[in-house]
């Protein structure tokens, strides 16, 4: 990742190759912006920028951004100030005692408070008062990704990342190699799953994904859990039968049914412990130890007693089971999906997996920018994934 400063000097001072080729000798990128008054963009490592910073300087460059930060104490517990410095997801870093810090915990739509000598983004709703927050914009950067290329990419077909016309295959194939990279190196993945995984008969080759290691931890609702132990107990997912996708009599009620036998035992894990629920995938997370959260709803039936009312509290919980997370991947749930994509940086590997392209397109157009869309169903997907990486272990 790089910082970008913006600098400018006499345009009639003929030095733009030596300010280009001092630029690039320390690891740098020269971006030439206008010549009337010479402007132009310095890309380095967040280490690198003073040292870079002082050696513009040395040319008789002048620095058109401030590095002065600027906090002022917050007023009352949970109220920032006015001009308070809200973050996106991409890292950001503040000039604080000398040097170049990234934000910690990063996410979107919150803010920075300087928490024991370190900058840490938090939520409005999380300060206290007196503390101190980063306002404005000088003495804060927000990082690019990659440099700038000169070279212009040729015209091509499908090259968007939201696109129901590209060979699924090959992208299921794609992120079950970096997964496997991920899992192997010790990384994180976390699922943000639908009941849509249910509804289409993904059960199965979701249990094999947990099995083998690559889930992390799933943040989902009451729908997936419930219709999950429905199938577990009825072989139906709202009272569809899973094996022949016909309807079953009286299957309206096998939801409810599901949920009440399950508050009987007073939470999932005590109805596996009990041997009431003996299969499925809530099953499988609870006997191989992988946490979860279920966010409720104002929709929600019964609901389970896993699931989390307190709206508040289901956010924590989600953004405490995704920090750090290597890889998210968004499995046919919208809402769950854009919520967790406000919670992770852009640096994480996002993919959103729905039968729908608008629901990815949406997404990206609430921030995360990073996602990647598969256009398939959610069941089809999750075979497909397990599939190839049963391939991948056995050829290891």
């Amino acid at each position: 990742m790089y910082i970008t400063e913006l600098f400018e000097l006499d345009a009639h001072l003929p030095i733009l190759d030596d300010l280009e080729a001092a630029v690039q000798s320390a690891g740098g990128h020269f971006e030439l912006l206008s010549h009337k008054p010479l402007k132009f963009l310095v890309y380095s490592a967040p280490e690198h920028v003073e040292k870079l910073a002082d050696l513009m300087k040395q040319h008789g460059c002048i620095r058109l951004h401030s590095t002065e930060l600027i906090v002022k104490p917050s007023p009352k517990d949970g109220v920032v100030p006015d001009d308070f410095h809200s973050t996106s997801n991409y890292p950001t870093f503040v000039f604080y005692e000398g040097r170049w810090q990234a934000v910690e915990r990063l996410r979107m739509d919150g803010c920075v408070k300087i928490e024991n000598g370190k900058p840490v983004c938090t939520l409005m709703r999380n300060v206290k008062q007196g503390d101190l927050v980063v306002c404005g914009e000088s003495g804060v950067r927000i990082s690019v990704l990659s440099m700038p290329s000169n070279d212009e990419k040729e015209f091509a077909f499908m090259t968007s990342e939201v696109s129901s016309e590209r060979q699924v295959p090959v992208m299921i194939r794609t992120i079950a190699r970096e997964m496997k990279d991920i899992r192997d190196a010790g990384g994180r993945i976390v699922f943000v799953a639908g009941p849509g995984i249910v509804h289409t008969g993904g059960m199965s080759a979701f249990c094999g994904l947990i099995e083998k290691g690559y889930v992390s931890a799933v943040l989902s609702g009451n729908a997936l859990a419930t219709h999950d132990i429905e199938n577990a107990f009825f072989g139906t997912s709202l009272g569809v039968n899973t094996a022949t996708a016909i309807g079953v009599p009286g299957g309206h009620r096998h939801h409810l049914v599901a949920i009440n036998r399950i508050r009987y035992h007073g939470s999932i894990a005590q109805a596996v412990q009990a041997g009431e629920l003996t299969k499925g995938i809530m099953y499988t997370l609870v006997k191989h130890n992988v946490p979860y959260v279920l966010a409720g709803s104002i929709r929600d039936d019964g609901p389970l007693p896993d699931t989390q009312m307190d709206l508040i509290q289901a956010q924590n919980d989600y953004q405490e089971l995704v920090r750090g997370a290597n890889m998210v991947i968004m499995i046919s749930t919208m809402l769950h999906a854009i919520g967790t994509g406000n919670m992770i940086p852009a640096t994480c590997k996002t993919i959103c997996v729905d039968i729908n392209p608008a629901v990815v397109s949406k997404l990206v157009d609430r921030g995360s920018t990073q996602a990647t869309g598969v256009v398939t169903d959610a069941g089809l997907f999750v075979e497909g994934l397990n599939r190839c990486l049963d391939v991948l272990e056995r050829n290891t």
